[in-house]
C-alpha cells in the first residue's frame, strides 16, 4: 500500500483547479505554448496507479497551454467558448444603432475599452483629479479620509482565500455572522501589491527574486508617470507594504471564521487600532453612521493604523499614487499595460504572451456590469429544459445527502436533525438570479474607457452600501450567469450554479446520466457539502454562526477532517513544495462528500438503478475529466501557496477514498493509489 502517492511531477503538466475561473483572462494571466512530455497511453496505464493520467492522458498529451495563460483546463476552455459567444452578442449590440438601455451601455463600455487610440490620447487625464487629491494630503486626518474614499467592495472572505485588494482595506457587505436580520460591513486586510504576505516574508531565493522584480516594476510605473527618484520612492513603497504584510493574517488563519468574528463599534477602532483618524476614514468611506462592523482581520487593521501614524506622508502619497496607476493600468496607455503584464503576467504566472485586447475588454465589461452581460448571455444560450434537468439533479443530490446524514452512526439525533434542516431549507439558484441587478444610474461613454471604469467602481460601491439599509436576502446571487463557476453562500444557506458552467464537460445534454452525475453532479454535491465543511458546518440553517453540534460529534468530525489534511499534505508537485492540507481542507472535504453524494444519487436514479461496472466507470471518469488542467511552473507554485483549492489532479485523487472506485476499476494492493479500507477518509 502507498499512502503518499504523488502523480508524475512535470511542471507543465500539473493541474490547477481553482473553483473560480474568471470571465476572461486578467492581465496577469498570460498564454504561451508549453512543451508536453510524453505520457503513458491510457491503454497501458492502470487506473489504480494514476487515475488522473489514465483518464486525461490523451488530453494532456494533445493540449498546449495558450500563450496568454498561466494554466489551461476544462473550466478555462469552457470560459473561453462562453466569452466568444458573449463578445459576439456585444458586437451585435454595438452595431445595432437602435439598441438601448443596458445592452447599449454594455456595448459602449466594451467599445470604449477597445478604442486604444482614444486611450493613448487621453493618457492619465481621468486620473489627474485623484492623483492631485493624493498629492494635496497635508496631514494624517486627510490621509485617513482619502484611504476611506478609496475603499471598495472587492472581496468575499467566505468564498476566497485571496484577501488581497489594491486598497489599504477591503470591505464586504453581507449578513452579520451572528444576526441574520441585518447586513453589516466587514473590514479586511489589504494594501499589498504581491499576492500574499508570504511573498514578502519568505526568504527563499525565488521569493527574493520576485521582490526585486516587483520593486523594479513599481519604479517603472512611477517613471512612466513622471515621478523623479523613482527607485528611491519604490524602495520606500515596498518597505511600507512589507510592514503591512507583517501584520496580515495567513491564509489558514483567514479561513478560521471564529478568529474573524470580531464585532467592533466605532469606538473600538480608536481603542484597538490607534494611529488612524477613524472618524475621518469612515466619513470618507461613507460609513460614518454605522454602529457595528466585523473586524475580519483585527491584527491587520491594527497594523495598518500603526503605519498610518508611523510612516511619513511623502511615502504614503507615493504609495497611493503607485497603486492608483497600477489598479487602473488596463485603461491607461499601452506602456502601462505592457509594463504591468511583464511583471504580473510573465513573472508571477509564467505567461509568455499577453491576452488579446478583446479578452481584456470583456473582463472589464463583465466586472462593471456583470448581470447586464449575463442577461444577454442567458437569453441566447441557456434553455429552460437544461435548467429543469439540473434542478432535478440538485433535488436528487440533496436527498442523497440527507440519506447519508441518516446513516451516520456517529452523529447524535439533535445534530442530525439540524443538519437535515440545513439541507432542506437551502436555496439553490440555477442558471441566473430570480431578480436582476439594474444599472440605470451608471453613466457609460463610448469614448471614455478609464472614466467608465472609475464610474463603474463608484456605482458598484453605492449598490453595496445600499445593503446596509436592506434586509438580507437568501436569493441574492454572488455570481453572474456567464461565470464558469459555482458557489456556496454559508450566510445565506444558498447555492449558485451559473448558466455558463452548465455545459460540457460538466453538463452535456447528450451525455449519459452516469457521466453527468460524475461531472456536474459532483460539482452540485461539492457545493452542497460546503455547508458541512470545516467552515460551513459552523453555520446553522439560518446562516447564523453558532455551535449546533454536540461535543462528541464535533470531535469526530475534526478527527476525520484531520485525516484528510494529512492525506493532502503528502501530495508534492515539487520537491520543495507540497500541497497545504489545512489551507485546502474546505475544498477537499467538499470534493469528498460531494462525489459520494452524487454517486449515491446516480445509483438510485432511474438511469442508475441496477447499472454495473461500466456505468460506474463512466461516473468516475466524468469526475476526472472535469478537473483536467495543465499549468506553468510559476502559476502552479503560486496556486499551491495561495489557493484554497488543491491542483486538479489532486482533486481527482478524491476517488481514493470511495469504495466504489476500487470496485469499478479493480484497484488492488500494490497499485500506487491504493488505500487500505481503514485508511480511506470517511466524513459524511
Amino acid at each position: 500500500m502507498n499512502t503518499s502517492w504523488t502523480p508524475i511531477k512535470t511542471a507543465v503538466t500539473l493541474a490547477l483547479c481553482s473553483a473560480a475561473i474568471a470571465f476572461a483572462p486578467a492581465q496577469a494571466a498570460g498564454q504561451g505554448a508549453a512543451a508536453t512530455p510524453a505520457r503513458p497511453a491510457a491503454a497501458t496505464m492502470l487506473p489504480g496507479d494514476d487515475f488522473y493520467a489514465w483518464a486525461n492522458g490523451q488530453w494532456m498529451a494533445q493540449t498546449e497551454i495558450p500563450a496568454d495563460r498561466g494554466s489551461w483546463g476544462a473550466m478555462a476552455a469552457l470560459a473561453e467558448e462562453s466569452n466568444a459567444r458573449i463578445v459576439k452578442l456585444i458586437e451585435e449590440a454595438a452595431a445595432n444603432k437602435a439598441a438601448t438601455g443596458e445592452a447599449r451601455k454594455v456595448a459602449d463600455f466594451y467599445t470604449a475599452y477597445m478604442n486604444e487610440a482614444a486611450i493613448e490620447t487621453a493618457g492619465l487625464a481621468a486620473l489627474k483629479p485623484r492623483l492631485a487629491k493624493i498629492d494635496g494630503v497635508k496631514d494624517r486626518a486627510q490621509l485617513s479620509q482619502l484611504l476611506g474614499e478609496f475603499l471598495r467592495a472587492d472581496v468575499d472572505p467566505l468564498n476566497s482565500t485571496n484577501f488581497n485588494t489594491p486598497n489599504l482595506f477591503g470591505v464586504w457587505f453581507n449578513q452579520s455572522l451572528t444576526d441574520p436580520s441585518r447586513n453589516v460591513p466587514y473590514l479586511l486586510q489589504g494594501g499589498i501589491g504581491l499576492p500574499d504576505r508570504a511573498y514578502y516574508l519568505d526568504n527563499s531565493p525565488k521569493m527574493a527574486e520576485l521582490r526585486t522584480k516587483y520593486q523594479q516594476y513599481i519604479a517603472g510605473v512611477l517613471k512612466l508617470a513622471g515621478y523623479d527618484n523613482a527607485e528611491t520612492r519604490a524602495a520606500r513603497i515596498f518597505a511600507l507594504e512589507s510592514e503591512l504584510a507583517e501584520s496580515h493574517a495567513s491564509r489558514e488563519e483567514s479561513s478560521d471564521i471564529l478568529k474573524a468574528n470580531n464585532t467592533w463599534s466605532m469606538k473600538d477602532f480608536s481603542a484597538k487600532a490607534p494611529g488612524m483618524d477613524w472618524k475621518a476614514f469612515m466619513k470618507g468611506a461613507r460609513l460614518g453612521g454605522q454602529d457595528r462592523f466585523i473586524a475580519y482581520h483585527p491584527g491587520a487593521i491594527k497594523g495598518a493604523a500603526e503605519q498610518v501614524r508611523a510612516t511619513d506622508l511623502a511615502t504614503w502619497k507615493d504609495y497611493l499614487a503607485f497603486h492608483t496607476l497600477n489598479q487602473f493600468s488596463g485603461t491607461l496607455p499601452k506602456a502601462y499595460v505592457d509594463l504591468r503584464f511583464e511583471f504580473y503576467g510573465k513573472t508571477l504566472t509564467g505567461s509568455p504572451q499577453q491576452s488579446v485586447r478583446w479578452k481584456r475588454a470583456l473582463a472589464a465589461t463583465n466586472g462593471a456590469m456583470d448581470e447586464a452581460v449575463g442577461k444577454m448571455y442567458v437569453a441566447k444560450h441557456f434553455s429552460a429544459a437544461d435548467k429543469a434537468r439540473i434542478q432535478k439533479m440538485v433535488a436528487d443530490i440533496k436527498l442523497a445527502f440527507e440519506r447519508r446524514i441518516d446513516k451516520l452512526d456517529w452523529m447524535a439525533p439533535s445534530t442530525r436533525a439540524q443538519a437535515k434542516e440545513k439541507v432542506r431549507t437551502m436555496y439553490v439558484g440555477v442558471g441566473y438570479p430570480d431578480e436582476w441587478k439594474t444599472y440605470g444610474g451608471l453613466q457609460v461613454s463610448s469614448t471614455d474607457a478609464l472614466g467608465n471604469v472609475l464610474r463603474a467602481q463608484e456605482f458598484h460601491y453605492g449598490q453595496q452600501l445600499a445593503k446596509l439599509k436592506q434586509k438580507p436576502k437568501k436569493t441574492d446571487w454572488s455570481m453572474p450567469p456567464q461565470l464558469v463557476n459555482a458557489v456556496n453562500l454559508p450566510l445565506q444557506n444558498a447555492l449558485n450554479f451559473p448558466a455558463a458552467i452548465l455545459q460540457a464537460p460538466f453538463y452535456d445534454a447528450k451525455a449519459s446520466d452516469a457521466q453527468n452525475y460524475g461531472a456536474i453532479g459532483a460539482v452540485i454535491g461539492h457545493e452542497i457539502s460546503h455547508s458541512f465543511d470545516d467552515m460551513g458546518a459552523q453555520f446553522d440553517a439560518q446562516g447564523r454562526l453558532r455551535d449546533w453540534w454536540t461535543k462528541e460529534d464535533l470531535a469526530h468530525f475534526k478527527q476525520a477532517s484531520h485525516k484528510l489534511v494529512e492525506q493532502y499534505n503528502t501530495y508534492k508537485p515539487f520537491d520543495d513544495l507540497a500541497v497545504n492540507g489545512q489551507l485546502t481542507l474546505s475544498e477537499n472535504l467538499s470534493d469528498l462528500a460531494g462525489l459520494a453524494a452524487a454517486y449515491d444519487a446516480f445509483k438510485v436514479s432511474p438511469s442508475g438503478k441496477g447499472t454495473g461496472v461500466e456505468a460506474d466507470r463512466a461516473f468516475f471518469t466524468g469526475f476526472a475529466h472535469a478537473w483536467r488542467t495543465k499549468m506553468r511552473e510559476a502559476s502552479l507554485r503560486r496556486t499551491v501557496l495561495t489557493d484554497g483549492h488543491a491542483p486538479g489532479q489532486y482533486r481527482t485523487s478524491t476517488v481514493r477514498n470511495l469504495d466504489a472506485w476500487y470496485k469499478a476499476f479493480d484497484v488492488q494492493p500494490g497499485q500506487a493509489m491504493y488505500l487500505a479500507p481503514e485508511q480511506r477518509v470517511r466524513v459524511w
